[in-house]
């Protein structure tokens, strides 16, 4: 079976490897985001499928727009028998998805939830039990195509947007084979999503990583769960800005205003918020290594007080 991918991060990286380890698949080609210049040195930097193409020595293609002109004298997607894009960043064009090629698209949420870029961020920022992948016919409306296949696990409290990816990515891979083999054989046929019920992903900014302590303790966790990767989580303090990388809810809590420190020890920095405290146990200041709270505690005293 011909195919041809289309993807740029880590999860679609490893997508992208299980179907060159099978057989049934042959690769045609691989299109994945331009190589972007780094922010120290300005290094052009491959994005995670590029690498992961260059070692399985497929042919890559790193189109600035996906027109019909560059593709032609380059890639023929429409020659395939599928094109499959996870994660990809650009939008497909509709002379693609008006051919004969079928077009499948990996998302990562149940759809219609959470449409859009961010979806296991929001599935984490919302406290949601649940989310899943869904195997999707694409469309010219952005992830509004008919469902081909929808597969749920649920949300475990310790799961932030790392491990959650991986579990999806894992999910992915598993059933990919039977999904696309079944849709190509026709054993499924792909409904419509229900409309009315869609939601779509907020574009998440560096600024988003602020945390509020007029917020509850379970929503500045949340925001921690989702932000693990990017931007995470920090706050400010003597206008200097402080991220966090290790952080608990207490079953306390305190009098005060939210953003109050109510103690500062060797086990934690503890924050009043709108209800229960949270104690920061590892953190970070600008420029410097992530430390623990005790050794914050014995060399950042006087910084907190």
């Amino acid at each position: 079976m011909d195919i041809y991918f289309a993807g740029t991060p880590n999860s679609a990286a490893e997508i992208l490897n299980s179907l060159a380890s099978n057989d049934l698949f042959n690769i045609k080609g691989v299109i994945t985001q331009p190589d972007k210049k780094g922010k120290r040195g300005g290094q052009l930097i491959e994005s995670p499928v590029s690498l992961m193409s260059n070692y399985l020595q497929l042919k890559t293609y790193k189109p600035n727009k996906l027109t019909r002109e560059q593709l032609h004298s380059d890639i023929d997607i429409t020659s395939a028998d599928i094109f499959l894009v996870v994660a990809y960043g650009k939008l497909i064009p509709a002379w693609v998805l008006e051919s004969n090629v079928r077009a499948i698209n990996i998302h990562y949420s149940i759809l219609p939830s959470y449409r859009g870029a961010s979806p296991i961020q929001s599935s984490l920022l919302n406290n949601d039990k649940k989310t899943g992948v869904t195997f999707m016919q694409m469309s010219k409306n952005l992830d509004a195509g008919k469902i081909i296949k929808c597969f749920e696990i649920p949300i475990r409290s310790n799961d932030n947007k790392s491990s959650l990816e991986k579990k999806l990515t894992d999910l992915s891979i598993l059933k990919l084979e039977k999904v696309i083999t079944d849709f190509c054989s026709n054993k499924i046929i792909p409904v419509d999503q229900e409309h009315e019920k869609a939601s779509y992903c907020k574009k998440i900014l560096k600024e988003d990583s602020i945390i509020n302590f007029k917020e509850s303790a379970k929503d500045i966790f949340a925001k921690f769960r989702a932000y693990n990767e990017w931007p995470g989580i920090c706050f400010i303090r003597n206008k200097k800005v402080i991220k966090i990388h290790g952080l608990a809810i207490s079953s306390t809590k305190s009098p005060g205003s939210p953003g109050d420190i109510i103690s500062f020890t060797d086990s934690g920095l503890c924050f009043r918020t709108s209800d229960y405290d949270i104690v920061i146990t590892h953190l970070q200041f600008p420029n410097k290594n992530i430390i623990t709270a005790k050794d914050a505690y014995n060399s950042h005293r006087q910084f907190f007080v």
